[in-house]
């Protein structure tokens, strides 16, 4: 009987955080997020797990999260910060932090999209920190449109408020196993987490 020595692995077996009934994405793997909301999206993901996060940014980048801006979606106290002095120190540090395992949630906060190579690297190195308690989720921020190679998932989150009323639009642009889609993302009162309406079917 032949035997085989590589195996393909199915992503969808593995762990799963639903950020909301609409929406999981894979444990163990790395994914972007990109559009002006972008961070937006990260502190709804952040205020939706447990446990700490790792928010690594560039030192030469003067935008620094407002914690009173991160209220209103998670606890500000939960974040620890590394500031990194080189462009390649940002992806070392995300690979790193992916591989050690203890902290649920990296984010990356990057000037640009990174090539196939780092984030394959990255998805290794989280695949590793699995193998020690939860497996981590890592989150790339990327400015404008995007554009990361080999990540699991790709969203774009953009502002769309009406009136008093806290709302994004968000979009699936990439996923390994799902169509694109869009959702109109509401927020009704401080650490609920967003509402989605399905901007194609209607209210979800």
């Amino acid at each position: 009987m032949a035997t085989h020595l590589l195996t393909r692995t199915d992503r969808r077996a593995g762990p799963h955080f639903a950020l909301h009934d609409q929406i999981t994405l894979a444990q163990g793997r790395v994914h972007e997020a990109c559009g002006p909301s972008r961070r937006t999206f990260a502190m709804w993901l952040a205020g939706r797990m447990t446990g700490p996060v790792l928010w690594i940014l560039p030192d030469w980048e003067s935008d620094q999260l407002n914690p009173d801006g991160m209220l209103p979606f998670v606890d500000p106290a939960r974040f620890l910060f590394v500031h990194a002095r080189r462009a390649d120190d940002l992806l070392w540090c995300t690979e790193e932090a992916l591989r050690a395992g203890p902290v649920p949630l990296v984010v990356a906060d990057l000037p640009g999209p990174p090539a196939l190579t780092p984030v394959r690297r990255m998805h290794l190195a989280a695949e590793t920190g699995a193998t020690s308690g939860t497996a981590p989720l890592g989150l790339l921020l990327t400015p404008g449109d995007g554009g990361a190679q080999g990540i699991e998932s790709r969203w774009h989150m953009a502002p769309a408020h009406q009136g008093r009323a806290r709302t994004w639009r968000l979009e699936r642009r990439r996923a390994r196993t799902l169509p694109p889609k869009s959702w109109a993302a509401t927020q009704t009162r401080p650490r609920a987490g967003l509402e989605l309406t399905d901007l194609s079917t209607g209210p979800a």
